[in-house]
């Protein structure tokens, strides 16, 4: 049986941006904070973000209005940025493996934004699965605290991810009209530029310019590798798989991500894979595949 080039492609995708989270943590390891490798990783991006956005924009029919901008930069600004910063943070205190299982229970926040904003109704079968995924994350917590012993940094770093995810839900939703009325790869350019513009600005209001070039190569290695890897890679792939087979399929094979990153973290990072851990993401992705199913 051949395999679409399009799963591939998700596949990969869902791969790389895994990665991230394990990045972060070897580049923490040279004792560099989240906003300077926050903005290394969007300056790296940055030239690439911009000749996309000048490439899927050239030609086009579909000017953007005013409107189409304001909804871009907040899009970018909050969804993005925000969205980036919170992760980072919440990095220095829980495992690359917690992270990702946080991060994978957007469907179930755009579940709740569709009932409460858009006034779809819920039904039963997605309040379970909103429930079985909630659960697993609670047991995934317990390796992380008996891991590290430290309850209040457990708490701490998984609230800043939970932050995280529900400003990438609201992003999710926000940007889905906009990706077909302008195009995916054009949004996502435009959407990661306004993103990149406002880590490097962050960065330069809270430090010295020098500080940016005094780190170890290393740091600016993991920088380097996130933005290829875990966000030029995922962004374009991504893109292109829901024009080859759809965004539902694309969804479907992005649930090997947090199998993915506890899997590299510990491969590379030497974290500890439990019972809990095992058994709370099972729970995690049991319910994120309920929840996004059609019947949900």
């Amino acid at each position: 049986m051949t395999i679409h080039r399009g799963v591939w492609l998700a596949f990969i995708a869902s791969a790389a941006f895994s990665m991230k989270a394990i990045f972060v943590k070897l580049a923490y390891q040279y004792g560099v904070d989240a906003v300077l490798l926050l903005a290394l990783r969007m300056t790296f991006s940055l030239p690439v973000l911009l000749a996309a956005a000048w490439w899927s924009g050239r030609g086009s029919t579909t000017a953007l209005s005013p409107r189409d901008w304001r909804a871009i930069l907040f899009l970018g600004f909050f969804g993005y940025y925000l969205s980036s910063l919170l992760d980072f943070l919440g990095l220095q205190y829980i495992s690359a493996g917690l992270e990702r299982l946080i991060l994978f229970l957007y469907p179930t926040v755009v579940v709740l934004i569709s009932v409460y904003v858009l006034k779809k109704p819920i039904t039963g079968r997605a309040i379970a699965a909103m429930a079985l995924s909630y659960l697993g994350i609670a047991i995934a917590f317990v390796h992380d605290v008996r891991v590290t012993g430290d309850q209040a940094a457990t708490l701490i770093g998984g609230g800043l991810v939970f932050l995280c995810m529900i400003t990438y839900a609201i992003y999710l939703v926000g940007s889905g009209q906009m990706m077909t009325r302008i195009g995916s790869t054009r949004f996502a350019a435009l959407a990661t530029t306004v993103a990149a513009i406002a880590c490097i600005g962050h960065f330069a209001i809270q430090s010295p310019l020098a500080t940016a070039f005094g780190q170890p190569w290393q740091v600016y290695a993991y920088a380097l590798a996130m933005a290829v890897v875990s966000t030029l890679l995922p962004i374009f792939l991504t893109a292109r798989a829901i024009q080859l087979i759809g965004a539902a399929k694309v969804s479907i094979i992005g649930s090997i991500g947090p199998v993915a990153t506890i899997f590299f973290a510990w491969a590379l990072l030497g974290e500890s894979v439990s019972l809990e851990q095992i058994l709370g993401g099972a729970f995690v992705l049991g319910g994120v595949m309920l929840v996004s199913s059609k019947k949900a």
